[in-house]
């Protein structure tokens, strides 16, 4: 996704900053890590609160292995449900958790 794409789909919240991390990208509004795109696909952040709600709309969390044959790590980054990929009212809603989500991360980082 290239960085045009990735503004049209965060345009609810305003500019977002892309830098490249592990092969991909971090996307931050105001400072703040709330999503990452790897291997082309665009994860958002959640927590406690909303990795419920990605859940149950059938998304995936992704994980990890931290070296070969390891065991994969979960991180709180979960796809994004297809239907927003087609909807630009459902994508707000979706990257306003990740917003919330990243509010509530009291670090700010990648966790």
């Amino acid at each position: 996704m290239d960085e045009v794409a990735i503004a049209e789909m965060f345009q609810v919240l305003g500019p977002v900053t892309v830098r490249r991390m592990f092969g991909g990208k971090g996307i931050y509004h105001a400072g703040r890590i709330l999503a990452l795109e790897v291997d082309g696909e665009m994860l958002l952040k959640a927590d406690d609160r909303s990795a419920p709600a990605f859940s149950a709309a059938g998304c995936r969390q992704w994980a990890y292995c931290r070296r070969q044959g390891g065991a994969p790590v979960r991180m709180p980054y979960w796809s994004v449900p297809e239907e927003a990929f087609d909807d630009p009212d459902i994508m707000a809603l979706w990257v306003r958790r990740a917003w919330e989500a990243a509010l509530r991360t009291a670090s700010g980082g990648l966790r």
